[in-house]
């Protein structure tokens, strides 16, 4: 990977839980169907054995690669951020447009962007060009809708 993989510290926790549920929990529980299914006979149609091997090859896939986003990522935490005057990691931050539309976004790591609730992408094209701006700053980001100008109204960081 060219560029470090940032993720707050509530977001490794949110893989880790993941990683924990499919290892310790769900896996174990289809190892067990499909050695029960596979007592039964005849695999080549017996639902429970395919679907289970099917399944758990998913859930391998899922565990290898969470385990290379857990080991690849670098753990920060926005609260402890000790410039708060201008947007960085985890801030977050009220915009408004040209027709003073408020949107506010916190910037975080890839893997647990959600554009939907707010949380954007560090490498997102709106997060790029809000790095390192403070309040009142006007910055131009190209979207695909076209360019356009956003006034930063405001920054906040999480209590430390």
């Amino acid at each position: 990977m060219d560029r470090p993989n940032y993720i707050t510290p509530q977001g490794y926790a949110a893989m880790r839980a993941e990683y924990q549920r499919l290892f310790e929990t769900e896996r174990p529980a289809l190892v067990e169907t499909i050695s029960w299914a596979a007592g039964n006979g005849d695999r080549s149609e017996n639902g429970d054995y395919i679907y289970g091997r099917k399944r758990l090859r998913e859930i391998d896939r899922t565990l290898n690669h969470l385990s290379k986003k857990m080991k690849a990522a670098q753990v920060v935490d926005p609260a402890k951020q000790p410039e708060r005057g201008k947007v960085y990691f985890g801030a977050t931050v009220t915009i408004a447009d040209e027709d003073d539309n408020e949107r506010i976004v916190t910037l975080v790591g890839e893997d647990e962007a959600d554009a939907g609730a707010g949380r954007i992408s560090w490498h997102s094209p709106l997060a790029r060009a809000l790095r390192g701006a403070a309040a009142g700053d006007l910055r131009r980001v190209m979207l695909p809708s076209g360019e356009k100008e956003y006034e930063v109204v405001g920054i906040a960081y999480p209590s430390p």
